[in-house]
């Protein structure tokens, strides 16, 4: 999971433990080790904290966080490269349009 590694990477930068981030979040350490594992998944409002909490880029960490979602959805299907395809063709007309 790219999202929990570069959580882990950046906080091990910064020299932080996980209980001072976990704290800051609110949540208890056990949770936010499944996060930076892979096993939970942050909420939206932790991932925008995070990238405050952490000195980096937030969209950087919002597009990992994204893609770490879509791909537990398709992971496990067969016409998973195909579908993506049609999604990124549908997230371009739509961007178009606005």
């Amino acid at each position: 999971m790219q999202f929990g590694e570069r959580i882990r990477e950046l906080r091990e930068s910064k020299e932080l433990l996980q209980r001072q981030l976990a704290a800051s979040l609110e949540i208890d350490t056990p949770m936010f080790s499944k996060i930076e594992r892979g096993e939970r998944r942050a909420k939206r409002e932790q991932v925008l904290l995070l990238a405050e909490l952490l000195d980096t880029n937030v969209n950087d960490l919002m597009t990992l966080w994204l893609a770490d979602q879509v791909y537990d959805l398709v992971k496990d299907e067969e016409m998973a490269a195909q579908a993506l395809k049609v999604a990124e063709e549908e997230v371009k007309y739509n961007a178009k349009s606005k």
